[in-house]
């Protein structure tokens, strides 16, 4: 493919709910464009974006697949990404790099919870936005139901460019408000498109659409609302060049009739593209940081490399490859850049063009275009690579919050070494999946935004590295303190065994504390009576059992412990005798002083239809939760509640059963509060009994 200069270059990103036709509308434009020669299908597993083993067998896109064709001279990328919620954080890391968002909707469902997902990622960002509303064919299609819930819920400066002339079953035309004709398409395997007037049915209409758009490109614009003022409308010139530059600045949003099944509407949607959308050198790039400071990127191909890496790959039949955007200069193969995030050299070997899992060799890639390298040593998804003369940094993509969460749990001892470095690529090809080794509960943890990421997680495990894995569900991180006091805990250390024995007798008081004040040690030796040597083995053999724990081995919290009298052997006594028998007198001490476990209670926010808010409140309460609240966005309310985390294992999945996938929430940490009784001693059985089977 010819090189591109980045003022014939566009970068768009499809985003929405599952199931919306993303896939289907990318792989009908590369057919239009002559990139393929036949349009494949997601159930049949041959599109050119789901080339994924598990995309294929999932009829699903599971990770964010970079395409591109030409259209009127002018190169356009575009990023096909996932809908499901599992995998989101592709979706965020491709609107991090693309200069156009096109939000697809279905002409039945609408708004769903993934469209609103992305629409919050777009509008957080102001990335310039579009509309597709899909399937107009769809025998039970209703077309100005969405674009009216778009206006609604989503943006009041959403405008139509085009509509369907009669929607349902056989739908094969629409009306293109810009050029003001109908446009009659062929069958879904055609390239055929015939213009033609608009018959006098619609005319009316349209004429009123169209006005409708003019003053809506007026109003983004002091200069062109005077002139619409003084003539009532405006010139072509005058509406290329305010619809272009009211899409940039995110002042409107088109909204376009699409049936990717059909093959209706996609070459007028190219014609648009290359026509109103930004092209990379009219977006100012202020994500970047400089010597500390923000600073915008000019898209300058003849300015210093500055590439970032937004998506690491690796397939079997692919290979290993690292996918940027250059937001500056022009790459060549052999190009040396420094990595702005370890400050390590890499040295770009062969360069790319990506369609899904084909790539064309690139001899350059320049400022505003996608390509791909081989994978780079050093360098990892969010990182930027410059050249030496610019130390510039691109700012990376935030992380979501984790929702879901498992323990790893090895068939097989020692595949360690295997499991980690699985886990490591499993993160690199998609920064949302965390793991990490959690030293309380002795057990790696797994944590992502659903079941489905989890357990590909562990396939690539068994596929990749031969090793396999259970999930299970994570130990909670329980806490123990006390309600009430204990004035005397006595406990006497005294070991006899020929020779030197040992010796340590001490006797403490135990109170409770205000919640989150932590462990305070009190020395109130008068006399003596317990060496000043000692003093510091009796709060080490406290700190020793506050992390260990009494009636569960959780973490001792919030206590006073004051050391205030005790006896000492002038022989026998060292500092393991006093640790001892301090720890021991703090566990008896506690068991009489009205012991508690506390567990970790989280903020959980719940977002659903409106249809689903009662089924979810009952299932919010059964699981302990309390409800604070509620907030309406459009016809979704959010509910919020303190639910505690041992009620939340595989929440996620269960709310989607619940609300037909239509339902996501979030949580984070609160606060500890205390088990309720019935609760407890089940918690302490469960204990008693894990540990008998270890033994």
């Amino acid at each position: 493919m010819k090189e591109f200069n980045p003022e014939f270059i566009r970068n768009m990103a499809f985003v929405g709910h599952g199931g919306s036709g993303k896939t289907t509308i990318a792989e009908n434009l590369l057919f239009k464009a002559g990139i393929t020669n036949r349009i494949g299908k997601v159930e049949e597993g041959n599109t050119v974006s789901d080339f994924n083993k598990n995309e294929v067998e999932k009829q699903m896109s599971i990770t964010s697949s970079a395409l591109h064709l030409e259209w009127k001279n002018t190169k356009i990328n575009l990023l096909d990404t996932p809908g499901y919620s599992d995998f989101f954080g592709q979706v965020v890391s491709s609107l991090h790099v693309v200069d156009t968002a096109i939000s697809v909707l279905k002409s039945v469902e609408g708004i769903e919870v993934g469209t609103l997902t992305s629409w919050e990622m777009i509008k957080k960002n102001t990335i310039p936005a579009a509309f597709i509303v899909n399937k107009i064919d769809n025998e039970h299609s209703n077309f100005q139901n969405v674009v009216d819930s778009i206006k609604e819920q989503l943006t009041h400066d959403a405008i139509l460019i085009s509509y369907p002339v009669k929607e349902g079953i056989g739908s094969k035309s629409v009306i293109d408000i810009i050029k003001m004709k109908e446009l009659v398409f062929g069958d879904a395997a055609s390239k055929e498109i015939q213009e033609k007037e608009i018959s006098s049915d619609e005319k009316e209409n349209a004429e009123n659409l169209r006005r409708e758009l003019i003053e809506k490109i007026a109003e983004s614009s002091e200069e062109l609302m005077n002139k619409f003022f003084e003539e009532g409308t405006l010139n072509d010139d005058e509406i290329k060049v305010g619809l272009k530059a009211a899409i940039n600045s995110f002042s409107l949003c088109p909204i376009f009739a699409i049936s990717a099944s059909e093959g209706v509407g996609m070459q007028n949607f190219l014609d648009f593209a290359v026509d109103y959308f930004p092209a990379p050198t009219e977006r100012t790039v202020s994500k970047a940081t400089l010597n500390g400071k923000d600073i915008d990127i000019k898209c300058d191909p003849n300015g210093e490399p500055c590439l970032y890496v937004f998506k690491s790959l690796s397939e079997a039949h692919v290979g290993e490859l690292s996918i940027f955007k250059v937001f500056s200069g022009a790459l060549t193969a052999g190009l040396d850049l420094v990595n702005m995030n370890n400050e390590k050299v890499e040295r770009l070997g062969q360069l790319f063009l990506l369609n899904g899992k084909n790539r064309t060799d690139a001899s350059s890639i320049k400022a505003g275009d996608i390509g791909a390298a081989v994978k780079l040593k050093d360098t990892h998804t969010g990182h930027t690579l410059t050249s030496k003369n610019f130390s510039a940094k691109i700012k990376s993509f935030e992380l979501l919050e984790p929702v879901y969460e498992a323990a790893v749990k090895p068939k097989s001892k020692g595949d360690e070494d295997k499991i980690s470095s699985g886990l490591h690529t499993a993160h690199e090809e998609d920064p949302t999946l965390i793991v990490h080794f959690d030293p309380e509960l002795g057990q790696t943890i797994l944590s992502g935004q659903g079941e489905m990421q989890l357990a590909l997680a562990v396939k690539l495990l068994k596929d990749r590295y031969g090793v396999e894995v259970d999930l299970v569900e994570p130990k909670i991180p329980y806490r123990e303190t006390i309600r009430g006091r204990c004035e005397d805990a006595e406990y006497k250390h005294k070991k006899q065994s020929g020779g030197r024995g040992q010796y340590g007798h001490v006797h403490l008081k135990l109170e409770p504390l205000p919640r989150g004040t932590g462990f305070e040690f009190v020395d109130a030796i008068v006399g003596g009576v317990v060496p000043g040597r000692f003093i510091p083995a009796v709060e080490k053999g406290l700190n020793e059992i506050l992390v260990k724990g009494i009636l569960t081995n959780s973490k001792v919290i919030d206590i006073r412990a004051t050391l205030f009298d005790g006896t000492f052997h002038a022989v026998d006594s060292d500092e393991i005798s006093f640790k001892i028998a301090a720890s021991q007198a703090f566990k008896k001490g506690f068991l009489e002083a009205k012991p508690v476990i506390l567990e970790p209670i989280y903020d959980v926010s719940v977002k659903v239809p409106q249809d689903y808010m009662g089924d979810v409140m009952g299932d919010v309460s059964s699981r302990r939760g309390k409800i604070q609240g509620m907030d309406s966005e459009g016809n979704f309310q959010i509910i919020h509640a303190k639910v505690p985390l041992s009620e939340l294992y595989k929440y996620s999945t269960h709310l989607r059963s619940l609300t037909s996938g239509r339902g996501v929430f979030h949580k984070k940490f609160s606060h500890y509060e205390d088990v309720p009784k019935e609760v407890e001693s089940k918690i302490i059985e469960e204990f008693k009994k894990a540990k008998e089977e270890e033994n």
